[in-house]
């Protein structure tokens, strides 16, 4: 439905976004690109290009994800992103391993990895790009009533919106998810995770691999040209021991712990750490307001699929409401709630399910080696498996 089908001069705006991250901005410009008039809010600054040392922030768009981005005729820059077409998957012992190969599970790849920064920003171009959409900058929500037909939300600059649709996409602190009075759930592995960026000898290439070890998952995310992503999961106070390394000394002690295949380090580029904790929200919707991305679900970041379920949180948040007469018609609501509750709840279960079965008790990581041994010798579950992760499995719920 058309911004001119829908105004009726009772609302500011059809949708407003809170929140002007990844998923926020990508179904920003979907909408807008479609015609309808968006809201967005944003309480930082407008991104600014990236440049420089690759940032720590790295993610992976799958097939469905880059589909959905480009149907709002958003263009990613090739040079700061890197294609992937192999996912390899081994213990740390060699008794359990499996590659996956795009090519294998009839794809030309499996999609991209690109940092956060420069996704971020080349959403944020194209919507600047659109006239039906307003950015709100440096202001935040103060609370949220809902109307007959519209949902009002006062801001901290003074200004009152209202939408007939308001949607949190303000992260895993949601302002908005609060003012609603929506609760979450919380899970902490007591486990965290050191992401390091290095300059390799060897270049990386189009492989992506993990290995599993007692402690948890090392893996290595490939960068453009003699650059990649190294994260490295292990217990809170091991990982805050390696923290206080010097630059020679981490070097050294990933040389030791990474398998060999990574090759010399030329450089530490860059490091940080995070806590990992699964958070879900007791449900996603309100009387004209939804949750999408970790505002609505924070999973764990072994499956690196994070921020695809916040993508596809809003491909089908968007398709609903282009196909719908109303953005914020509670029974679409409940569709939308329905089908990625559902589908996140699934993803979940998988990353818990390989967390325990491969950091476990040695009887589970035993069962580990065996699934991925089954992997291995049977294409078929193989080429389900990659074609579910990337959102192309036929009995995939959208």
């Amino acid at each position: 439905m058309q911004q001119s089908e829908q105004g009726s001069g009772q609302h500011d705006h059809d949708v407003i976004i809170v929140g002007g991250g990844m998923v926020g901005a990508a179904l920003a410009a979907r909408l807008g690109h479609t015609g309808f008039s968006v809201g967005l809010v944003e309480q930082g600054d407008a991104p600014t290009p990236p440049s420089g040392d690759y940032d720590l922030r790295i993610s992976s768009l799958n097939a469905r994800s880059l589909a959905f981005i480009k149907a709002s005729g958003t263009a990613l820059p090739e040079e700061r992103s890197c294609p992937f077409r192999h996912i390899d998957v081994s213990n740390q012992d060699g008794t359990g391993h499996s590659l996956f190969s795009a090519e294998d599970s009839g794809m030309q790849d499996f999609g991209i990895f690109i940092e956060n920064r420069t996704l971020q920003y080349a959403l944020w171009q194209r919507i600047e790009q659109l006239p039906s959409v307003t950015c709100y900058t440096h202001c935040a929500p103060l609370n949220t009533v809902s109307a007959t037909n519209n949902r009002l939300l006062e801001l901290d600059n003074g200004k009152t919106l209202s939408a007939r649709l308001i949607v949190g996409a303000d992260g895993a602190g949601s302002t908005l998810r609060s003012l609603a009075g929506i609760s979450v759930t919380n899970y902490d592995y007591h486990q965290r995770a050191m992401i390091i960026n290095v300059e390799t000898e060897l270049p990386q290439q189009d492989v992506s691999w993990q290995v599993f070890t007692p402690t948890g998952p090392l893996a290595m995310l490939p960068l453009p040209g003699h650059n990649a992503s190294l994260v490295w999961y292990d217990r809170d106070e091991t990982t805050k021991s390696r923290e206080q390394l010097d630059d020679d000394a981490l070097k050294a002690a990933i040389e030791m712990a990474f398998p060999k295949r990574l090759g010399n380090l030329i450089r530490i580029v860059a490091r940080a750490s995070f806590p990992i904790k699964r958070q879900h929200a007791q449900r996603y919707i309100g009387k004209r307001l939804a949750l999408i991305g970790d505002a609505a679900h924070v999973v764990h970041p072994l499956a690196g699929q994070g921020l695809n379920i916040g993508l596809h949180d809003a491909d089908t948040l968007a398709e609903i409401i282009i196909q719908g007469r109303d953005p914020g018609d509670y029974v679409n609501l409940l569709r939308f709630e329905c089908q990625r509750r559902v589908a996140n709840q699934a993803m979940i279960a998988a990353t818990d399910s390989f967390h325990h079965l491969f950091t476990g008790a040695k009887p589970l990581r035993q069962l580990g080696d065996l699934s991925l041994q089954i992997a291995e010798r049977f294409p078929f579950a193989k080429r389900m498996m990659m074609q579910q992760a990337n959102g192309l499995n036929p009995f995939k719920m959208r």
